[in-house]
């Protein structure tokens, strides 16, 4: 249970989880309020049912909660697995009669609080990285028993650079001039809490090593941030870096936008949960440049495979990317070994199992 199936690393896990689960020949379904998302969840075995677990509106909270409680009593789960604080509330509120098991996952450094806590309410919980974990542990006191590290898992037959469209690569660089380019991207919603500023002034600062700099910002512009986007554009304009940053919006093909670029930046002020665009970058042997918190520190190794830098120190971004360059690694391996799909599918299935 999810609230949306729309742009997101939750949603993508999601999606991935339920085409697993139908490989394995269990009964998949997936709850949520809808979204561009939605057809795939059918497409690859699984029952997708729309009811609205999105909404915060208490009004509507005990109608809400009959109906899950009718819709759980009609396809009778073994588990009930719930990633976000909404979805939490209605089965918490639902399962009261019913005694169905529920995993949580938490999937990031929510606000602490009444509100929040519903995320440790469960029988068992997965916490995306060690971050996560000793965040929750601080600050609800959970216990350890009931908790396991379970990082996203990365699909590496997707992010393998084996397996590229090649006709997308062509023409995504064509239409944005890449040839010849040494492409520096950044990946995820174009949202304040990514720093886009940092990232910007970091290319301003690279321009005077390697002219030949481009930025692509790579993600999907929501209705509410169109005035941050304009702060964003007059920053550009302001450095004169007009030419050499391009937003190109969301992409599907993620894994041809990471195997063309050199280098790929988070530049996040808040602490990511875990960072899959990293571990996914890394995947497709691009290094990574990240802000020195959260999850991230587990996937990164300094000097390998990325570098770390503090929240808007953008002169030491730019460092770190010039040196980045130059690194090389078998980044699928690696993550094949520590963080892919299929990792977390059987360590997954493990705590289903452990619960009945």
């Amino acid at each position: 249970m999810l609230p949306e199936l729309n742009e997101g690393g939750i949603e993508r896990g999601v999606v991935e989880s339920n085409r697993e689960y139908s490989k394995l020949g269990l009964s998949s379904f997936v709850i949520s309020n809808g979204g561009k998302l939605e057809d795939k969840i059918f497409h690859d075995g699984g029952r997708h049912i729309r009811f609205d677990v999105c909404s915060k509106n208490i009004f509507t909270l005990i109608d809400r909660v009959i109906k899950l409680r009718r819709i759980l009593k009609e396809i009778k789960p073994d588990i009930i697995h719930v990633r976000s604080r909404v979805p939490a509330w209605l089965v918490y509120l639902a399962n009261k009669s019913l005694h169905i098991k529920v995993v949580s996952t938490v999937h990031g450094f929510n606000s602490i609080g009444f509100y929040s806590k519903i995320m440790t309410k469960s029988d068992a919980i997965i916490c995306v990285s060690t971050s996560i974990k000793e965040y929750i542990q601080s600050n609800y006191n959970t216990n350890d028993s009931i908790i396991s590290i379970i990082p996203r898992g990365i699909d590496t037959e997707l992010f393998n650079t084996n397996n590229l469209d090649h006709i997308f690569l062509k023409n995504f660089k064509n239409q944005y001039n890449l040839e010849n380019k040494f492409v520096v991207s950044i990946v995820g919603r174009v949202t304040q809490l990514k720093d886009y500023e940092t990232y910007i002034k970091s290319i301003l600062e690279v321009k005077k090593s390697i002219p030949n700099i481009l930025g692509l910002v790579v993600g999907g512009i929501r209705e509410d941030k169109r005035e941050y986007l304009k702060h964003l554009k007059k920053l550009i304009n302001n450095l004169n870096l007009d030419k050499q940053i391009v937003f190109t919006g969301s992409q599907e093909k993620v894994a041809e936008v990471y195997s063309l670029s050199n280098v790929i930046v988070s530049s996040s002020k808040k602490p990511e949960s875990f960072g899959r665009a990293v571990a996914e970058a890394i995947s497709m042997n691009t290094p990574v440049v990240a802000t020195n918190h959260g999850g991230v520190k587990d996937i990164i190794l300094e000097n390998e495979n990325g570098f770390f830098f503090e929240v808007g120190d953008y002169e030491t971004l730019s460092k770190k990317i010039i040196q980045a360059k130059e690194l090389k690694f078998d980044g699928r391996n690696y993550i094949k070994k520590t963080f892919s799909l299929k990792k977390m599918i059987d360590n997954t299935m493990i705590v289903y199992k452990n619960m009945e």
